[in-house]
């Protein structure tokens, strides 16, 4: 979320404000950069618009003077700008974690911006690769085709079976080191927000990257990294991407079969077999059990499209025995058995 090119510089104190609050964001909470820069963004474009409709200063206190309809007034300025529920959704987040912050660190009055509502916006579900599609992936991946060395076919499908096997985000298998092979039994993850979990290694995930290892013509330094491209260096999630993007055509399956959605299909699977919520949070990482809970409701729409289904098979059948049942009867014109 951009104030644009003429949006007005923020009052000195203010954009203070938002810079030690983003460096207390990254280093006490431990959110990612990425994750720091979007809400820097956002509550950036609140302040600006709040610069650009007050015209005029007042340092920090001027803040504490923010009422609903300040706080509408923008919201309506956002939409009307073309930003979506969802991205507005994040930015009153970041808004109220900013002037709570505000509230706690200088005691600016930050009810309005607490109070204020988010839009309601409809969450898009998890996009899992059925198991067999899975298998398929990296069964081809491992077989290769030919035009790649046969240790990069090998690497690809060690990486593959790792975000499926284990459940990792691209990023934390491309960020593990060569001391971390042979693979143990768990493996210590640290996922988004510096937050930490223990991972079960699968055997079939161990012998895929003992098999990579076999195979790599690379002479890899322990603290070094344990993916590497066809040059010795860090293996980039790019080169991953544009493998399964291949794969993906190859096999036809729809453009959702993604290496993140090796991911989804990991959470999607396991919670099917379980049932375990939390468990399936703890594997995921995931800091907010609402965000796994959205891995049910894609069980949830499989299951009723088995009964839906299953249901019109059902009609099918009643419908074909009450036709043979018609066409038998003597007293319809049938022919007595």
């Amino acid at each position: 979320m951009r104030g644009g090119p003429h949006a007005p510089s923020l009052p000195a104190d203010w954009a203070e404000a938002v810079e030690t609050w983003s460096h207390a964001l990254s280093t006490e909470r431990g959110l990612a950069p990425r994750t720091v820069d979007a809400y820097r963004r956002d509550v950036t474009h609140l302040l600006s618009f709040l610069a650009r409709h007050w015209g005029e200063g007042g340092g920090l206190a001027r803040l504490g003077g923010i009422t609903v309809q300040d706080m509408r007034a923008w919201m309506a300025h956002a939409r009307s700008s073309g930003l979506s529920s969802r991205t507005l959704a994040r930015a009153i987040s970041a808004s109220r974690a900013f002037f709570g912050w505000l509230e706690a660190r200088h005691g600016v009055e930050a009810t309005p911006v607490l109070a204020a509502r988010a839009p309601r916006y409809r969450r898009s579900l998890p996009r899992p690769v059925p198991a067999e599609d899975v298998a398929g992936l990296i069964d081809s991946t491992r077989a290769g085709d030919g035009r790649r060395p046969r240790w990069v076919d090998l690497r690809d499908a060690a990486v593959l079976t790792l975000l499926y096997g284990c459940g990792l985000r691209i990023s934390e298998a491309l960020t593990l080191r060569r001391h971390d092979a042979p693979l143990p039994e768990t493996l210590r993850i640290r996922g988004k927000g510096g937050r930490e979990r223990l991972v079960p290694v699968l055997p079939v995930a161990r012998e895929a990257v003992e098999a990579y290892l076999a195979a790599c013509p690379w002479p890899l330094e322990a603290e070094g990294p344990l993916f590497v491209g066809l040059r010795g260096g860090a293996l980039s999630p790019r080169l991953v991407q544009k493998r399964v993007a291949e794969l993906r055509a190859a096999l036809g399956l729809p453009p959702t079969a993604t290496p993140h959605a090796l991911r989804h299909s990991f959470a999607t699977h396991l919670l099917a077999a379980s049932g375990d919520l939390r468990a399936v949070q703890e594997l995921l990482g995931h800091a907010s059990l609402s965000t796994t809970q959205g891995y049910t409701a894609v069980e949830e729409v499989r299951l009723m499209e088995i009964y839906r289904k299953a249901r019109k098979n059902l009609e099918r059948r009643t419908a074909s025995r009450q036709r043979n049942a018609v066409g038998t009867h003597p007293a319809r014109g049938g022919t007595a058995p």
